[in-house]
């Protein structure tokens, strides 16, 4: 069982600790696997907005854990408190994986964690924390970033897009894609889609992809073209990449290749089946082109990503 310990601080903000809390504290129904041993960590009461919180144990907890989350931080021209400051930096030390939500970056970043490495945080103050922590490579335009052992989000929405990253790195795609069901929010938007999009799903029935989204999602293993998802809109294709743009914030080729990458995840999660086999049923074609985009996508060959999820889950 994976801990995971979220810091709760005055000064922080309600909607990422629910967030965090919603994640994490829970297993959606049918899920069977063990779930995470969330603790909310915290000096004595904390006051968040118009909230009182109760923490479970003092921020020396988070040393324990196996992940740290950290919540936005309301604001950003005050200085983050020490005893929060040191705890992160001393979680992280003790091999803690730390992620921070929307402007918990800033915490990270006082603690030093984000000092040579790539980090974002929410479009507002990408500029602030750039100035503040010359040090750090501030990326303004991606939903969040995964340096391994600190991954920092934008905000918000994006702040819900790391957590089910999270998720799906050590549970796997089923799992982070049943805990998206519960909450009805998208499965999954890759760490690089642009962080600002004019709707991040669309809000109602009659937009023009509501009804293409799951048609494709059915028939990942045809060699579908940008031409054929343009088709079935009704548009053309240059209309379509603007909708998708507007809509997901990356390219019909792009979102379609990431549904086929996500899909080839679950299969080799849960069958048996040859690399032969699942390229042709994501429509990757041959086993050479899906162990190409895979490892060029996630960083690892789809034999290894296997070995590695089952012996993680076992």
């Amino acid at each position: 069982m994976t801990t995971v310990a979220m810091a709760a601080t005055d000064g922080m903000l309600h909607f990422e600790l629910s967030l965090a809390h919603e994640v994490f504290a829970a297993a959606p129904a049918g899920v069977t696997v063990p779930w995470y041993d969330f603790t909310v960590c915290g000096p004595a009461a904390v006051r968040v907005g118009r909230f009182r919180l109760e923490p479970d144990a003092g921020l020396d907890r988070l040393r324990q854990a196996d992940t740290v989350i950290v919540p936005g931080w309301a604001d950003i021209d005050e200085e983050p408190p020490a005893p929060l400051v040191d705890a992160v930096r001393e979680a992280h030390e003790a091999g803690a994986r730390v992620a921070s939500l929307c402007t918990g970056a800033f915490v990270l970043a006082a603690a030093g964690l984000l000092d040579g490495r790539r980090a974002t945080t929410h479009w507002a103050h990408t500029d602030a924390l750039a100035a503040l922590h010359p040090r750090v490579e501030v990326d303004p335009d991606v939903l969040y970033v995964d340096n391994g052992s600190v991954l920092t989000s934008a905000g918000k929405a994006a702040a819900l897009d790391l957590c089910l990253h999270l998720v799906r790195l050590d549970l796997g795609s089923s799992v982070a894609n049943a805990v998206a069901r519960r909450l009805v929010v998208p499965p999954h938007r890759a760490g690089g889609q642009a962080q600002f999009v004019t709707t991040p799903v669309p809000e109602q029935d009659d937009h023009p992809l509501a009804a293409l989204f799951p048609w494709v999602i059915e028939r990942l293993d045809r060699p579908l073209t940008v031409e054929d998802l343009a088709r079935r809109a009704g548009m053309s294709s240059r209309h379509l990449g603007r909708h998708f743009r507007a809509v997901t914030g990356t390219t019909p080729l792009q979102w379609l290749l990431t549904q086929r990458i996500r899909h080839a995840q679950e299969l080799l999660e849960k069958t048996d089946d040859a690399i032969d086999t699942i390229a042709t049923a994501t429509g990757m074609g041959t086993a050479t082109t899906l162990r190409r985009h895979f490892n060029r996508t996630l960083g690892v060959p789809p034999d290894a990503y296997r070995r590695t999820f089952r012996s993680r889950t076992r």
